[in-house]
């Protein structure tokens, strides 16, 4: 979105007002310059106390003064490439008469944005159009014998102090064409080409090549596939970042301009406003975080214009006051029946995380005729292991994206044993492997440490003993063993709330995730799973006080949307 310039909107908002007899002039907020308390060079000083640095410093009782001769200039530096749209001069006695406004994206090459030969001096308020780094008054002719002297000298642009939102613009770059400097391909990152930073999946990425060794300089480009204008570049970086690049646009994809630069890249979700135009948009990467290459996980470019496609349609988030059952489970079958096979796919085989239990078929689930169902872990003899258990979900029978999700379960005390509610994307059904299908875990419970609960959220930047997540209890400290307790997720396109016995007890927010620890991979579709682990890399291994046969008992499974 184009935004009303800071200087040209103070100006319009200082017009007097004239009601009746009664005049009133509004109160202003000085809009701030772009200019303010940037570094500043000239071609001369006069004084040693007339420094460059005193045109910008927002004190109209300081100034710069030159040395008593024509073609003299001061030039700020606004640390990155911005839009200009207004200059102001606060002449002293000695002004200018002629003089150009120049603007430059490096501080050797300048353009012209505005020029006179017949100054008066004084307050001038100017409205240019341009664009650069670097703004430069250059005077031409003294209107004095003496040199030049600005009390002020304030450059503006368009922003309104406000950061655009990219939900206000299109989508340009989904699904466009991508070019990059080089791109990974290896046990490490496999098929790691420039398309991934553009295909709206924050779980697949490009990164750089390795075969050459890491270097400092590489590019990543898109083609917005039409002349578009630029508003902002989100990018989400993988921890192979840029501490120093710049966002180019070109419109041809050959010949580049700078419209922002830093060289204090923090990482993570970076978003960036911009105003600019071009059909092709680059990040210029030329200083490395840390030894490897870069690698982003998303480069999403918004604006008008361009040639957009639109992205897959996202379900709406759910209104949590007012939410339908949509699927359920209440256990009420009879004694000694397994799971109801059109809700529940049974899950046997080996575990994993060094866990010591096998999955068993039939036998370790079953309800127990009152409503529950039975997951139970057993001391025996079963495939080579010593242990056996049981783990269902429901693949390829209730798939879901957004909702609450809750179960009511009385988990078992005794260390080693290891219950838990949790959720996998979809897409490992279909071949794509843990974490990048991402993780949910609504409960999972360690039975040495009965007084904990915790809830956690995996993904390829945070997984394992680093998820995302939190561990919390009772509010009077309580044995959650003791009891059965309802444990919940309220997940939307914002974030995921837990709650125990209704109670919030943590919160997974989309952007604090995006800021600090990497992609939120959640806005697809999940199914459920429930399972009872004996041993394994978080609880350790059983002991001679674990109790066996020891039972993961739930009440009912619901989701609501």
């Amino acid at each position: 979105m184009r935004r009303t310039s800071r200087l040209l909107a103070a100006v319009a908002a200082a017009a007097t007002l004239v009601t009746g007899a009664i005049t009133v002039t509004p109160a202003l907020a000085a809009p701030e310059p772009l200019s303010q308390g940037q570094p500043v060079t000239t071609s001369s000083t006069e004084f040693d106390w007339s420094t460059g640095d005193e045109a910008v410093d927002g004190d109209p009782g300081t100034r710069w003064s030159s040395a008593w001769s024509d073609d003299q200039w001061i030039s700020v530096d606004l640390g990155s490439v911005q839009e200009i749209d207004g200059v102001a001069l606060d002449w002293e006695a000695a002004y200018a008469s002629g003089y150009r406004i120049e603007v430059s994206d490096d501080g050797a090459g300048w353009s012209s944005i505005y020029s006179t030969d017949d100054s008066t001096g004084g307050d001038e308020t100017l409205a240019v159009t341009g664009s650069g780094r670097f703004v430069r008054l250059f005077v031409t002719e003294r209107a004095t014998v003496y040199g030049v002297s600005l009390w002020e000298f304030q450059v503006f642009g368009p922003d309104d102090g406000t950061t655009p939102d990219p939900s206000d613009e299109s989508l340009l770059s989904y699904g466009r064409t991508g070019s990059a400097s080089s791109q990974q391909h290896d046990a490490n990152c496999w098929e790691c080409s420039p398309d991934k930073a553009f295909d709206l999946d924050p779980a697949s990425r490009w990164a750089t090549a390795t075969d050459t060794g890491w270097t400092d300089e590489g590019w990543i480009a898109v083609d917005l596939g039409a002349p578009a204008h630029v508003t902002s570049v989100v990018l989400q970086w993988d921890p192979a970042f840029a501490t120093s690049y710049s966002i180019d646009v070109s419109a041809d994809g050959t010949t580049w301009t700078t419209v922002h630069s830093t060289t204090s890249g923090s990482g993570f979700k970076e978003t960036i406003p911009l105003d600019a135009d071009g059909r092709h948009v680059r990040v210029h990467m030329t200083d490395r975080s840390g030894p490897y290459g870069y690698s982003l996980w998303e480069f999403q470019v918004y604006g008008t214009g361009g040639a957009p496609q639109a992205p897959p349609a996202e379900p709406a988030d759910p209104d949590f006051d007012d939410l339908e059952l949509v699927w359920n489970d209440e256990f009420d079958g009879a004694a000694g029946t397994p799971a109801d096979p059109s809700r529940w796919t049974i899950d046997p085989g080996l575990p994993n995380n060094n866990e010591q239990q096998y999955y068993t078929p039939e036998g370790n689930g079953f309800h127990d005729g009152q409503g529950n169902f039975v997951i139970e872990a057993r001391r025996e003899a079963y495939e080579g292991r010593e242990y056996t258990s049981h783990r269902m979900n429901t693949s390829n029978r209730f798939h879901a994206q957004y909702g609450r999700f809750e179960a009511r379960v009385q988990v078992p005390e005794g260390r080693g044993l290891w219950p838990a509610f949790w959720m996998m994307g979809t897409d490992f059904l279909e071949g794509r492997p843990w974490p990048y299908n991402g993780e949910v875990d609504i409960m999972e419970f360690i039975g040495q440490e009965p007084h904990e609960a915790h809830s956690t959220l995996h993904a390829p930047a945070y997984n394992g003993a680093g998820g995302y997540g939190g561990s919390y209890g009772l509010p009077g400290g309580g044995k959650i063993s003791d009891g059965f307790h309802t444990f919940a997720a309220e997940w939307d396109s914002q974030g995921i709330r837990y709650f125990l016995d209704d109670e919030e007890v943590f919160y997974a927010d989309k952007e604090t995730v995006e800021a600090t620890r990497g992609p939120w991979i959640y806005d697809h579709e999940f199914y459920m799973i429930l399972n009872l682990a004996v041993g394994g890399d978080w609880p350790g291994p059983p002991d001679g006080t674990t109790p066996f046969p020891s039972r993961y008992v739930i009440d009912y499974v619901r989701v609501y949307q």
